[in-house]
C-alpha cells in the first residue's frame, strides 16, 4: 500500500508542475503584461520600464523558474488590478467556492442516490424512466440557463430568495441548486448501473432466501458494495464543482475564486489568474489522488493492477 501511495503522490505532483507549466505560457501568449499594466496607448519606453522592473524582458523559461520558485516559497506576488497581495487575495475567496463546492455536491448526492436506487430497484418501468429523463434533463440544460431560471422563478416571481451577493446561507441556496443539479446525472447513472450489476448477484438472492427485509437487502449489502465507484467520481466531481464555478458565481456575484477568476480575465490580472488556476489544480490532483487511494483500500485487487 505504502508503494502504491508514493506512484502516486509522486504522478500527482508532475500533473501539478505540468499544469503550472501550461497555463503559466497560455496566459504569457494570451497578452502582453506590460500593456496590462501600463494600458492601451502607453508609450514604448513606459513599457520598456515595466518590462525590465516587473523581468518580463527575461526569456520565458527563466521567467517560469522564477515564479515557480518564488510559488514553492509562499510568495505568490502582487495582484495587478488590486493591489494587494495575491495569497492574501485569494485565500480570502477560498471559503466561498469551498462552500458552495461541497453544498453542490451534498446536494446532487441527495437526489441522485434515492433516484439510481429507485430506478435499479424498479429497472424499465415508469420509474426507471422517469429518473433516467430527470438525469437528462439536468445533464442537457446549460448550468447558466437553469440558473437565470431559477432567479427568474424564486427572486423575481416569488421573492423568496436574493439574486445575488454571498452575505448569509441563502446566497447560497440557488447556486448550489444549479450547480448541483448539473452534476447528479454522472451520479445517477453510475449508482443505477452498479445496482443493477449487484442485486443480480448471487449473494443478494441468499439474503432475500435467508429473510432479510428488502430495506436490509438494497441499504445495508447492495448499496454498499455498487457505491464503491462512486468514491472515485466524488472527488473527480468535487474538483469539476470547484473549477467550475466560475459561471455560477459570476451570475450570482459570489464573492468566491470563480467571481474572482472572471475578474482577473476581465482586467488581464496575470498574477491572479495563475495562482488561481495553480490552487484549483492541485485540489483537483489531491482530491483524485485521496480517491486512488480510497478506492485501493477498498478494493485491493486496484493495488496489484
Amino acid at each position: 500500500m505504502l508503494g502504491f501511495i508514493v506512484k502516486r503522490l509522486g504522478l500527482a505532483l508532475l500533473v501539478a508542475l505540468a499544469v503550472s507549466a501550461i497555463a503559466f505560457f497560455l496566459l504569457r501568449l494570451s497578452g502582453d503584461i506590460a500593456v496590462a499594466i501600463a494600458g492601451e496607448g502607453a508609450q514604448q519606453a513606459d513599457l520598456d520600464v515595466i518590462r525590465k522592473t516587473y523581468g518580463l524582458d527575461r526569456p520565458l523559461v527563466v521567467q517560469y523558474l522564477d515564479w515557480l520558485l518564488k510559488t514553492l516559497s509562499g510568495d505568490f506576488g502582487t495582484s495587478i488590478y488590486f493591489k494587494t497581495d495575491v495569497a492574501t487575495l485569494v485565500f480570502a475567496k477560498l471559503p466561498v467556492t469551498l462552500i458552495l463546492g461541497v453544498s453542490s455536491l451534498a446536494f446532487a448526492l441527495a437526489i441522485s442516490i434515492p433516484l439510481g436506487v429507485l430506478a435499479a430497484i424498479y429497472s424499465n418501468s415508469w420509474i426507471d424512466r422517469l429518473a433516467l429523463a430527470i438525469a437528462v434533463f439536468g445533464q442537457a440544460m446549460p448550468n447558466f440557463f437553469f440558473a437565470l431560471i431559477l432567479v427568474m422563478l424564486f427572486s423575481i416571481t416569488l421573492r423568496w430568495l436574493p439574486v445575488s451577493g454571498s452575505g448569509s446561507w441563502l446566497h447560497y441556496v440557488m447556486p448550489t441548486i444549479a450547480l448541483g443539479y448539473y452534476t447528479a446525472p454522472a451520479f445517477m447513472r453510475l449508482i443505477r448501473a452498479g445496482m443493477i450489476e449487484v442485486l443480480s448477484a448471487d449473494y443478494i438472492r441468499t439474503a432475500r432466501a435467508k429473510g432479510l427485509s428488502p430495506y436490509a437487502v438494497v441499504i445495508t449489502h447492495a448499496l454498499r458494495n455498487a457505491a464503491v465507484p462512486v468514491v472515485a467520481l466524488t472527488a473527480v466531481q468535487l474538483g469539476f464543482l470547484l473549477g467550475g464555478s466560475v459561471v455560477i458565481e459570476t451570475i450570482f456575484a459570489l464573492d468566491g475564486l470563480g467571481y474572482l477568476a472572471y475578474q482577473s480575465i476581465t482586467y488581464k490580472d496575470f498574477p491572479v489568474m495563475q495562482v488561481i488556476v495553480l490552487l484549483l489544480s492541485v485540489v483537483y490532483v489531491l482530491l483524485t489522488l485521496l480517491a486512488d487511494i480510497a478506492n485501493a483500500w477498498l478494493d485491493p485487487r486496484i493495488r496489484v493492477s
